[in-house]
Parts: structure tokens; C-alpha cells; sequence
């Protein structure tokens, strides 16, 4: 063979060596796995739950705190309202006796005989001996006077009487006393209430 029919065909294999070199590698490339430290998933950080978790706990923890310190603070005032106000039945039953003892004592004429002012010293101690029992344990009287303004905390308007005499919206008189046991109302004080009078029309006219 001759040296120019040998040049063709080193150059022909010469190429074909070049052409497969690209193929080659371009399936190498494609066909290589990806590197070990690439996750494609996205994972949740560890440290960012945990503190998701602490904070939901802590929450609950503070509510029960809460709670427990609202149940606490409840049993106290219903211990402390039980212990105050335990005699709240007996002393309503006791309200009966002492109007009695009362309404025996207005009812005594001013020239009480010389042997009843025994009876009568001895119905007054025992009212005001009732009275003081029953202030011992919180409850007091409550009277108001003639004239004072009508509260309708502690007053309850029986009638209501048209006068001149008194500003309307006074006590004008007292038909019972009422009582309070502590800083509740036991019984209102039964009154008569003044009204302003009426014009009265002049038919003349």
C-alpha cells in the first residue's frame, strides 16, 4: 500500500475516535448519580420544633396555672361568704322576734301602771339584749328617720302620701325597721314615702 492511501485512512480513524469521545461523555454525564449531600427533600429544622414545642407547652402550663389559681381564689371567697354569712337563715327567723318584742313595747301606754314598769324594763333589756346577740354576729338595724331621702338599697316604699310638710322622695314614716347582715341587705326598712301634692283644678273657671 501506498503512503497516500495510509493517510486517508488514519485520518478516517482518527476521526471516528473524535466523534465517539463526545458521546461518551455526555452519557457518562447523564447517566452519573448526583452527589450523596444533595436531599432534594426539604427537611424540617429539629431545633425550630422544639421551640414550637416548648412555647405550645409553656402555654398550656401558664393557662393551668391560671385556672388553678381562679378555682383557688373561688373556694376562698365562697369559705370566707359561708363563714360570714352562715347565720343569714337564723337571723331572718329572729327579725320576727324582735318586731314582736317592738310592737309590744309602742303598744304600752305612756302611764304604764306601777306594777306593769317591771314587765316593761324587762321587754326593753330583752330587745336590746336581741339586738346586741344579733349585732355580734354582723347584723345591725337599720332605721331611718323622718325626712331622710329614700334609698332604694336598703328602703322599700309601702305608700306614698302627698304632703307639703316633706320633699318629695322622703321618708315620711317608718313602718318597720330592716336589718343588714355584714354588707348585705337581710331586710329592707318598710316606709311611707312623701309625694308632692296635686293641683287641684279650679272648676269655677
Amino acid at each position: 500500500m501506498s503512503a497516500q492511501e495510509e493517510k486517508p485512512a488514519a485520518e478516517e480513524e482518527q476521526h471516528q475516535d473524535m466523534d465517539a469521545v463526545p458521546g461518551e461523555s455526555a452519557h457518562s454525564e447523564a447517566t452519573d448519580p448526583l452527589p450523596e449531600d444533595v436531599d432534594m427533600e426539604v427537611e424540617t429544622d429539629p431545633v425550630a420544633a422544639l421551640q414550637e414545642e416548648v412555647a405550645m407547652l409553656k402555654d398550656q402550663v401558664l393557662r393551668a396555672r391560671a385556672e388553678t389559681e381562679n378555682v383557688r381564689r373561688r373556694a376562698d371567697r365562697d369559705r370566707a361568704d359561708a363563714s360570714a354569712y352562715a347565720v343569714t337563715g337564723f337571723a331572718r327567723d329572729m327579725l320576727t322576734v324582735s318586731d314582736n318584742l317592738r310592737r309590744a313595747l309602742d303598744s304600752m301606754p305612756d302611764d304604764t301602771a306601777d306594777d306593769m314598769k317591771a314587765f316593761v324594763e324587762g321587754v326593753e333589756m330583752t330587745e336590746r339584749e336581741l339586738l346586741n346577740t344579733m349585732e355580734r354576729y354582723g347584723i345591725k338595724k337599720v332605721e331611718p328617720e323622718v325626712g331622710e331621702k329614700f334609698d332604694h338599697k336598703f328602703h322599700q316604699a309601702m305608700f306614698e302620701v302627698p304632703t307639703p310638710d316633706h320633699a318629695p322622695g322622703s321618708v315620711m314614716q317608718v313602718v318597720a325597721a330592716g336589718y343588714v347582715i355584714k354588707d348585705r341587705l337581710l331586710r329592707p326598712a318598710m316606709v311611707g314615702v312623701a309625694k308632692s301634692e296635686e293641683k287641684k283644678l279650679d272648676t269655677e273657671a
